[in-house]
């Protein structure tokens, strides 16, 4: 204790050596020493940076997926699309619309559905939507065909008319860069159902809306399942062996008439079957429909022809119904 004590008075009285200006070699020999020292003790570290309480202004944000490529074609053929009854599956067509273009555009019959029309007035918002965008292509310079088909054949007195830079025709040849002539019809002209038995024609269009309302609420449960679209009418008409002998028999009246105007094949709808084969050394192309396969018929630049089934929406918010917009009643 008294060493301490002693040791402790020592440094005070070096202290005040030091601040009287007299150097104490004791007290330069201990912060010597501390200098030493102090050159081998790493520097503290850094203190870690806070993160800041607001977060950066693109955390949290989902950004949306990348767009769908717009696929260029030489031409594109759409048929049966029956706008004017519930079974047109107008938000795939305006989808399908979007993300393809075309120098050539054909609208190969039944367009507008008169029979189902004049049974009863259906128009949804969608459906002139479909109308707005055909329009607007034709105005932006794609060369849009019309060729009516028997749902709108009102439409055939028409021929070689054109209705907002849209042509109708009633029957079109159509070369494909590789030189093939095809020639464009609808096809209701070699239905012998629909020319010779025309109360036949509208009892099956009658049991065929049936069926499609039906294939809408199966696809409704299946959109809610999580499931793909899938056309159960399709399905039962492809299992009925009088519709498929049907089909056969107007695959080769269809081509043989081609034949005998000097074509190579035949473009056509009519059927809701889309097809490309050879018949009779003819090329046969159905582009199918949008109430059921949801099909169109492509060319490629390099003149291949294609099936193109569009049955998976690519932006499906802008599917979504719109609201109704209230209209005020005007008296007086």
């Amino acid at each position: 204790m008294v060493q301490a004590i002693r040791s402790a008075l020592g440094v005070l009285s070096g202290f005040t050596l030091r601040l009287r200006g007299s150097p104490d070699p004791e007290l330069s020999q201990v912060l010597s020493r501390i200098a030493a020292l102090a050159a081998f003790v790493p520097p503290p570290a850094e203190p870690a940076a806070i993160p800041p309480l607001i977060p950066p202004a693109d955390a949290g944000q989902h950004f949306p997926p990348e767009p769908h490529p717009i696929q260029q074609y030489r031409a594109i053929w759409l048929s049966d699309i029956h706008l004017g009854t519930a079974g047109c599956q107008a938000d795939y067509l305006l989808d399908f619309l979007k993300h393809n273009e075309s120098e050539r555009l054909y609208l190969v019959g039944d367009i507008i559905d008169g029979w189902q029309l004049r049974r009863g007035w259906y128009w949804p918002q969608r459906h002139n939507d479909v109308v707005q965008k055909l329009l607007r292509k034709a105005r932006k310079g794609t060369e849009v065909i019309y060729v009516p088909g028997n749902h709108d054949e009102v439409a055939r007195q028409f021929d070689g008319l054109a209705f907002g830079d849209i042509t109708v025709r009633e029957e079109a040849v159509h070369v494909t860069a590789t030189g093939k002539r095809l020639w464009v019809v609808h096809g209701d002209l070699f239905d012998g159902v629909v020319q010779h038995a025309r109360w036949l024609a509208y009892l099956g269009d009658s049991l065929y809306t049936v069926i499609l309302a039906m294939n809408r609420h199966f696809n409704r449960i299946r959109a809610r399942l999580g499931f793909p679209y899938w056309s159960l009418s399709q399905y039962l008409k492809h299992q009925v062996k009088n519709a498929v002998n049907y089909i056969s028999s107007f695959e080769h009246a269809m081509v043989d008439e081609a034949r005998r105007r000097g074509c190579d094949g035949v473009v056509c709808g009519h059927i809701h079957k889309a097809e490309i084969r050879e018949v009779n050394g003819q090329i046969y192309c159905n582009d199918g429909d949008w109430v059921e396969s949801l099909s169109a018929l492509v060319e490629t630049m390099e003149g291949e022809l294609k099936i193109v089934y569009w049955t998976t929406l690519h932006d499906p918010l802008e599917a979504r119904p719109r609201k109704r917009r209230r209209v005020a009643a005007i008296s007086g």
